[in-house]
């Protein structure tokens, strides 16, 4: 059963939703719980409302002890409900328990049981990860987690699952194999793999990427990084497919500071995984980006010692502008990409937000931005690069208005609410409405004097007066 979105919601439910975003945010836990309730009554599909719910009540419940420590009747009505298939009743049932206790084995359990019951198994995987924040080192619901992971095909979060058991018990020899086990499923099926005669050959191929890793993290000289290079390039030209190979080579060029290299075997191990590994084209990015800021402070320092009137000068600080350019055009593409390829995660519509109008595209930042204000986690900031693309479109009127409901829902005067009424002051400003703007002036004024140039701006309005 697919999960639902705020776009599937009811006027009314969606209209408690926004709400009670506003609510988390002000830490009003205990108005943004009631508000969520009905919101998962007439959508339990909506995992992104259970999330926020669940943060809520942690919040609400921090010093308390649970009410349902041990067996109860509350259990044995949710078995009931199970039994009877009333998967939703039992899911209502489950979030009776958890609103007194989140971390309630009980009602997580529930919840697991009544969401696999319907198919929903990111939110049953919700409920597992609950519980696992609730006793960080109960291996019994990591290994059930693990198992879940690999059921839905993630072989990759099963793999950092099965890690963190074995760091918690090392003679867990279970935890040992699966985690070979659900690394080789993913080397599989990220690609790579598929030349392996049989099951054995995975593992071994598998054990033996992680004997080079280990080598790796010995390499200390020069000399003997030059020999392990030497020693997998020949084996790679054996083994053209094996990505894990790929990476290590990389890696040690990376080890060497030889970052032209190392991208350069990151591109080809990304290129045997077929552009499915997030990892690989994070590394490849982020060295692209280290190169630029190598190249950059290099020809920063060589303008402060040769000064701005030397002839080269001019070209060097060029050079610096076509640098800086390529950086924010990276930080562009990369931030689309992810977007693109995780089109629901809204931290991720944020940020290419934020690189759209970073870069002055303020008609393509908006939608981005708009959705973005549904997770609770960057609303406000989402809310203040809102307010800076309708400034930059000059559409001034709408601009007030997001700095103002942004402003309005941060009760503290903090570096946020600083920084989204001094930005309402700078529009009010340029509207032309100079009451409006020194009032949001003084307001910041009253608590930090220091800030940008809000004391100049507030003092000489009496001066003028």
């Amino acid at each position: 059963m697919a999960l639902k979105t705020d776009k599937d919601l009811s006027e009314n439910a969606r209209g408690l939703w926004l709400k009670a975003l506003s609510a988390v945010e002000l830490r009003n836990y205990g108005y943004a719980v009631s508000l969520l309730q009905p919101v998962l009554k007439e959508a339990p599909e909506f995992l992104d409302a259970r999330k926020v719910l669940r943060k809520a009540e942690v919040q609400l419940n921090k010093g308390k002890k649970s009410l349902f420590g041990g067996i109860s009747t509350s259990g044995m009505k949710g078995n009931q409900l199970l039994k009877k298939g009333d998967a939703f009743g039992a899911m209502e049932h489950a979030e009776e328990i958890l609103q007194a206790d989140p971390f309630s084995p009980q009602g997580n359990h529930l919840l697991k049981d009544a969401a696999l019951k319907i198919e929903q198994y990111e939110t049953a995987v919700f409920a597992l990860q609950t519980l696992a924040e609730g006793d960080p080192k109960d291996t019994k619901v990591l290994h059930e987690l693990g198992e879940l992971y690999l059921k839905i095909g993630q072989p990759d979060k099963a793999v950092n699952v099965y890690t963190k058991i074995v760091e918690i018990n090392p003679a867990d020899l279970i935890a040992v194999k699966r985690s070979k086990d659900a690394a080789a499923t993913n080397s599989m099926k990220s690609g790579g793999w598929e030349t392996a005669k049989d099951y054995r050959d995975l593992i071994k191929n598998k054990e033996e990427a992680v004997s080079l890793e280990q080598k790796n993290r010995v390499v200390k000289s020069e000399e003997m990084i030059d020999q392990q290079l030497a020693e997998m390039t020949e084996q790679a030209q054996r083994e053209p497919e094996n990505i894990d190979l790929a990476r290590r080579i990389a890696g040690l060029y990376e080890q060497k500071l030889d970052i032209e290299n190392a991208i350069a075997w990151y591109n080809f191990a990304n290129e045997l995984a077929k552009g499915t590994d997030n990892w690989l084209l994070r590394k490849v990015s982020d060295l692209q980006l280290k190169q630029i800021e190598v190249a950059v402070k290099e020809r920063e320092e060589w303008l402060a010692v040769a000064g701005d009137d030397h002839e080269e000068s001019p070209r060097i600080r060029q050079e610096i502008e076509d640098y800086k350019a390529q950086r924010n055009s990276m930080l562009l593409d990369e931030a689309r990409k992810r977007v693109e390829r995780n089109p629901t995660d809204l931290q991720f519509r944020y940020e290419y937000g934020e690189q759209l109008m970073n870069s002055g595209h303020f008609n393509e930042a908006v939608p981005e931005l708009q959705k973005a204000r549904n997770n609770p986690n960057v609303r406000l900031k989402a809310m203040s690069l809102l307010g800076q693309c309708y400034t930059g479109k000059g559409m001034l009127d709408l601009a007030v208005k997001q700095f103002s409901d942004a402003a309005a829902e941060i009760l503290a005067m903090d570096v946020t609410k600083k920084d989204i009424l001094y930005k309402l002051g700078l529009v009010y400003d340029r509207m032309g409405q100079k009451d409006k703007a020194l009032d949001c002036f003084k307001q910041i004024y009253e608590v930090d004097y220091g800030y940008e140039d809000v004391a100049q701006r507030v003092e000489s309005s009496y001066s003028a007066s």
